[in-house]
């Protein structure tokens, strides 16, 4: 007999008494600085304003498209936190270094010195370090705060001696005047800052092989890990963007892509291994992180942006809600994938529906460079959700068919209309748009990364026990952040 038992974990130290200070205020806070982001986005359209203070900072569209994100995630997850951790020990200090964090990231997207952005990029690995290991009672809790800061730390180093080189070569330390300068600094140079620049993008947003940060960060309380997995670890996608002429000029996109495409492989297998609702969402994670960071390498650093925005959406809920799917239970025997033609045809035709109504909504009418990509991703989104509804037997045929077509037409317009919308503040970045040509290399990576898809949904890696079990070892944490010390 099959039994299901609902458990409830509480390893922190709760204790009867009033919701701190800054608790309180921080929520309206946050609040204000999302309505002001919005007030901002407006003016930024319809009137003239210089929006530089100073040769240290700078007010773009980036800048306000992540002052409002941050803003809004923010305030939802201080609201839910404010609840939630009413009581905890360490709630103010769950406060002070969310603000921190936030505060962090304000600064990085506007900051226009390289002093200003390493240390903010420091600073946020820093507080997000102290998130996760906020409890400080709890052993697992400080080893992975510690673990986590050497992986931020070595990511900050590596930010730091990408724009000392671009700085020197280019005899100055504002950002905007390297990028004027691109065309004066030695080639190899821009190479060597680019490839330093990546490695610390990866670092942060946790693609293999430096994902164990995150399989270990699990100590975090829930509103920390949603602020991990929709915001924190985006920062790739935000550094790259910022930097996006540099990794243009080093000619490093290809790289990105590949390096991006397969992480989001290998992420969406071992997701399907874990049992852990936590290490599930982490996985899922880095698959997004990878497909965030194979966008940057077709040239649509404005898709990243939008990407991230939408991943932030989707993460948080997932995670503020993710204790109602702790259970211990009886495991069941996977159903085998089981299709038949009449699903087949449906699929494929929603599919290059999808794929249709998604170039004509976001103008992509070409097949000869890499934005043929973006389409494809688009197709297979639309043919999975499109099999998931008509395998459901308790829709007659009709509603599947209607159901299929209403939710594939609503995605992807709300989708065109974030990716244009993204486009538009973007349109002060010469380089947030440069579809690539495609090559041998995209076109055979594409064709794996097909292969690896219906791999995946086949379930054919069950039937090979080495893989398996190098995929469950690859997804690990750290053994100092699990059961290491004595409660």
């Amino acid at each position: 007999m099959n039994s299901t038992l609902n458990i409830q974990q509480n390893t922190t130290p709760y204790l009867p008494q009033e919701i701190p200070w800054i608790s309180r205020i921080i929520n309206p806070l946050l609040w204000v600085l999302f309505t002001c982001s919005i007030v901002l986005i407006a003016l930024y359209f319809t009137t003239d304003l210089d929006w530089t203070f100073g040769s240290y900072f700078r007010i773009n569209g980036l800048s306000l498209s992540i002052f409002a994100t941050v803003g809004f995630f923010g305030a939802i997850i201080s609201t839910y936190a404010k609840n939630y951790l009413q009581g905890f020990k360490y709630q103010q200090l769950f406060s002070i270094y969310s603000l921190g964090f936030i505060l962090s990231v304000l600064l990085f997207v506007s900051a226009n010195h390289a002093a200003l952005i390493v240390g903010s990029w420091f600073f946020m690995g820093l507080f997000m370090a102290k998130l996760i290991g906020v409890n400080s009672d709890w052993g697992e809790a400080r080893a992975a705060s510690n673990y986590a800061l050497g992986f931020f730390t070595a990511s900050s180093v590596l930010l730091g001696a990408s724009l000392v080189l671009l700085s020197y070569y280019a005899n100055t330390w504002f950002i905007n005047s390297i990028f004027e300068q691109l065309n004066t600094i030695p080639s190899h140079i821009v190479l060597i800052s680019a490839l330093l620049l990546i490695v610390a993008g990866l670092i942060q947003s946790a693609l293999f092989p430096f994902h164990r940060w995150l399989l270990s960060a699990m100590t975090a309380p829930t509103p920390a890990s949603a602020l991990m997995h929709a915001g924190f670890i985006n920062g790739a996608g935000i550094l790259f963007t910022l930097f996006a002429s540099v990794l243009i000029a080093s000619n490093t996109l290809t790289l990105l892509f590949v390096l991006g495409g397969f992480t989001a492989i290998i992420a969406q297998f071992v997701k399907l291994l874990q049992v852990n609702v936590k290490h599930k969402l982490a996985c899922s994670t880095i698959a997004q992180m990878g497909f965030m960071v194979m966008q940057c390498g077709l040239g649509f650093f404005n898709a990243a942006i939008a990407h991230l925005i939408l991943h932030g959406f989707y993460k948080a809920y997932l995670f503020l809600s993710s204790g109602e799917e702790i259970e211990m239970s009886t495991p069941k025997k996977p159903k085998k994938l089981k299709i038949q033609f009449i699903q087949a045809v449906l699929v494929g035709i929603f599919g290059l529906a999808g794929a249709a109504l998604f170039m004509f909504l976001t103008g992509k009418d070409s097949f000869t460079n890499s934005s043929i990509f973006l389409t494809l991703v688009i197709a297979i989104t639309v043919g999975q959700t499109t099999y998931n509804i008509v395998k459901e037997k308790s829709f007659s045929f009709i509603k599947r068919i209607f159901i299929s077509a209403g939710l594939f037409i609503a995605g992807i317009v709300m989708y065109a209309l974030m990716y244009n919308g993204v486009s538009l503040l973007l349109h002060e970045l010469s380089f947030s748009v440069v579809p690539q040509k495609l090559t041998a290399i995209e076109i055979s990576f594409g064709i794996l990364f097909l292969v690896g898809f219906f791999l995946m949904k086949l379930g054919i890696y069950r039937k090979t026990p080495w893989l398996y079990v190098k995929l469950l070892n690859l997804t690990q944490p750290n053994k100092n952040t699990v059961l290491k010390f004595k409660s």
